[in-house]
């Protein structure tokens, strides 16, 4: 079984999901200072704001991501070791992966889930289709 193309694609989702989750905010907040309807449409919203509170609930119970889990997972039935990897992966784990304590990513998620419920609070999400963009 190709093992270790599986863990970098299970790499690629994984950073595709931190650049959702980062740059979502960015969207919502831009887009509706440019008025775009889209950016307030209650199933991104929805998405986005669940998207940080998984992820910051899990810093704060110290368990680390299904996705980091899956990927190590994957990577030890490939035989590959830590300093053994692909282009995609080393890449990859350059922009989502940092050398510290546990404690202080529960800290910046939890910092970042309060701009993304801020957000939320600013430009509330329109039901039933994009709505219409706050100022």
């Amino acid at each position: 079984m190709p093992y270790g193309a599986f863990a970098d694609a299970v790499l690629i989702v994984h950073a595709g999901v931190v650049l959702f989750v980062v740059l979502g905010l960015a969207v919502i907040v831009l887009g509706n200072r440019a008025g775009w309807t889209w950016a307030n449409a209650f199933g991104w919203r929805a998405a986005h704001l669940a998207a940080i509170v998984v992820v910051a609930l899990q810093a704060w119970l110290g368990r680390h991501c299904p996705l980091t889990i899956l990927e190590s997972w994957l990577r030890e039935q490939a035989g590959q070791s830590p300093y053994a990897s692909s282009f995609v992966q080393h890449w990859l784990q350059a922009l989502i992966y940092y050398d510290a304590p546990l404690w202080l990513f529960a800290i910046a998620y939890t910092v970042f889930g309060g701009l993304v419920a801020w957000a939320w609070w600013r430009y509330p999400p329109e039901r039933g289709g994009a709505g219409t963009p706050r100022r």
